[in-house]
């Protein structure tokens, strides 16, 4: 299997908009998102979908979630194109100025998360909830769909109950497979903001090598880090910097105050770092001075186990004959973590979709694909990641990668043949 090659000239642009040179072009990001989404949803029999999910929303509408309270924002996408979205007072009303393509922009009713959770009362959460469903229903009838079946992409039993208290047949399941149906294959413009958070990745990984040294703390390391992720425009949505015995097993994802030391392996896990919404899972492992022969083995097995995985990975194969080139028992280590079965090692070899989330759609494990297989598609992006211990420390490697027509392009491009050394 060959991996893609890009073609002159061909990618990572700079951050800024410039007249000059084609770069992401955020208008045609909003639309081509849109129409796929409605493309999938007229192949229903949905006349609309409510959006309650942060990354359905942004994909369906362009609009920046931040994660949100739960149900303080959502969105109608109805089958003749029309998009109705509801916000709080602030953000509604920025909106409104700020976002010439959105039409319909009213005041939304939070019917879950924090706001019923903190009235304290079962009243005032029906109250809620009936108030968020009449406002949807309301606009089902303003555009022409109030009779037809209304899908919903979360599962959320008393929300459902109080459409059906107004006549709506609600659907949960459909709702859920169109957004998934269309964000599993990325746009040009997807693809080019996951390169470019890649290579704000790459900004940061320069950092830890310029300021790491022994005794500085691990949340020191990680703060310049992370300044400069900010700095070229990044969201910092996860991430964090462990060292030496917090890196076997992986630290439970935190970085903490422990000093570095000569002789320590350093890993830099950069997920959930964002651009345009995009998300990153990328990373790396540094030593503190020249490696020892057992990091260096460790280290190049990590690496082959990556790599016999991302030749593998191809238009038409699918998960459950890729996820075997993972490791086998032994390779995983079970053993050690006294684990009997491949479920149980959640997390530390698989490659996982990304886009607007951490997680999409496709999944390579062990633990899932040998029954439960997809088949890959060009266009697809993943983060595929692998590990391996050494001298009771670990080394973590990780791509990200775009599935071509002849195999993968390598989005990361952090050197990745030798453990990077940083000197001291």
């Amino acid at each position: 299997m060959t991996f893609y090659d890009r073609e002159f000239m061909e990618g990572t642009r700079g951050t800024q908009a410039v007249d000059w040179e084609q770069r992401i072009d955020t208008q045609r990001l909003r639309e081509e998102r849109t129409e796929k989404a409605l493309e999938r949803l007229r192949e229903t029999e949905l006349g609309a979908i409510l959006l309650v999910s942060d990354p359905n929303i942004r994909y369906v509408t362009g609009l920046a979630m931040t994660g949100g309270s739960g149900a303080d924002h959502y969105t109608l996408l109805t089958e003749n194109g029309d998009i109705v979205h509801w916000d709080t007072a602030d953000h509604a009303s920025n909106q409104r100025f700020n976002c010439p393509w959105l039409h319909d922009i009213r005041y939304a009713c939070p019917g879950l998360g924090n706001v019923p959770r903190a009235s304290g009362s079962s009243s005032a959460r029906e109250f809620l909830r009936s108030k968020m469903a009449e406002t949807v229903t309301e606009a089902m009838d303003d555009y022409g769909v109030a009779d037809e079946t209304l899908g919903i992409d979360i599962g959320n039993g008393s929300l459902v109950s109080a459409f059906e208290d107004r006549g709506v047949s609600v659907d949960v399941s459909t709702a859920q497979a169109v957004m998934e149906d269309a964000r599993k294959i990325k746009t040009d413009d997807e693809i080019e903001c996951l390169r470019m958070v890649a290579a704000i990745c790459e900004a940061g990984f320069q950092t830890i090598t310029d300021t790491a040294k022994p005794g500085m703390r691990e949340t020191e390391v990680w703060g310049e880090a992370v300044r400069e992720l900010w700095r070229h425009g990044a969201f910092v949505g996860g991430g964090y910097v462990t060292s030496g015995p917090n890196t076997w097993p992986k630290h439970q994802a935190n970085t903490t105050d422990r000093m570095i030391r000569p002789g320590d392996l350093v890993y830099a896990d950069f997920y959930n770092i964002g651009y345009l919404g995009y998300r990153s899972c990328y990373y790396r492992t540094f030593s503190m001075g020249e490696p020892t022969q057992a990091q260096q083995e460790a280290y190049e097995n990590a690496r082959n186990d990556l790599y016999d995985v991302l030749e593998r990975i191809e238009p038409g194969a699918t998960t459950d004959e890729i996820c075997q080139e993972f490791p086998d028992e032994e390779g995983e280590h079970m053993d050690w973590y006294d684990a009997d079965e491949f479920w149980q090692m959640t997390t530390n070899h698989w490659a996982h979709g990304l886009g607007l989330q951490l997680y999409e759609v496709p999944l390579i494990w062990r633990g899932l694909s040998p029954d439960h297989p997809i088949e890959i598609e060009e266009g697809m992006t993943m983060a595929v990641e692998t590990m391996q211990p050494a001298d009771r420390q670990g080394v973590r490697v990780e791509e990200m990668v775009v599935v071509r027509e002849n195999g993968v392009e390598i989005l990361s491009q952090w050197p990745v043949e030798e453990i990077t050394v940083i000197d001291h």
